[in-house]
């Protein structure tokens, strides 16, 4: 089990505030497949909440010692029937995709919010090779080369 400072703790409380839980446990309890499941969504999240259904205090702190010493993840909170679990996301190197192949490239596009008030919308694409994007975000593809008739005719 990873140990956290208070410091350390009291951010990460702060930025679960926002987040929806990702995995319900349910009346089956701690199974194999729910701890499977944990294990992914901290791989690729980092900081989840999980929402255990059952009325007995007890079980539920039970459950959240047992899912962090098994997934090595630290504590973060435990309010009511919400946990907050923290473990590092682990850092992978993703093979390129078959359907990602010459000339293809993801590109992130970030586009202010037309009020200018919330947030920017941030989408990743994938580009073939004779597209571009613009300033404003968009993408355009290249305009095949003209070629004069006079050099053609000559």
């Amino acid at each position: 089990m990873q140990k956290l400072t208070p410091v350390e703790r009291s951010a990460l409380r702060a930025e679960a505030h926002g987040l929806k839980p990702v995995v319900i446990i349910g009346e089956a309890g701690l199974t194999p497949a729910v701890m499977k499941e944990i294990a992914a969504s901290l791989d690729s999240h980092g900081l989840i909440k999980v929402r255990v259904f059952g009325d007995d205090r007890e079980a539920r702190v039970a459950m959240y010692e047992t899912i962090c010493e098994e997934l090595d993840a630290a504590p973060v909170q435990h309010i009511g029937k919400l946990l907050v679990i923290y473990r590092p996301k682990k850092e992978t190197v993703k093979e390129r995709s078959a359907k990602a192949g010459k000339g293809m490239r993801e590109v992130t596009i970030v586009k202010a919010s037309a009020s200018g008030t919330k947030r920017p919308s941030v989408t990743k694409v994938m580009i073939k090779g004779n597209e571009r994007v613009t300033a404003g975000g968009n993408i355009k593809r290249a305009k095949p080369r003209q070629t004069s008739t006079k050099k053609s005719l000559g």
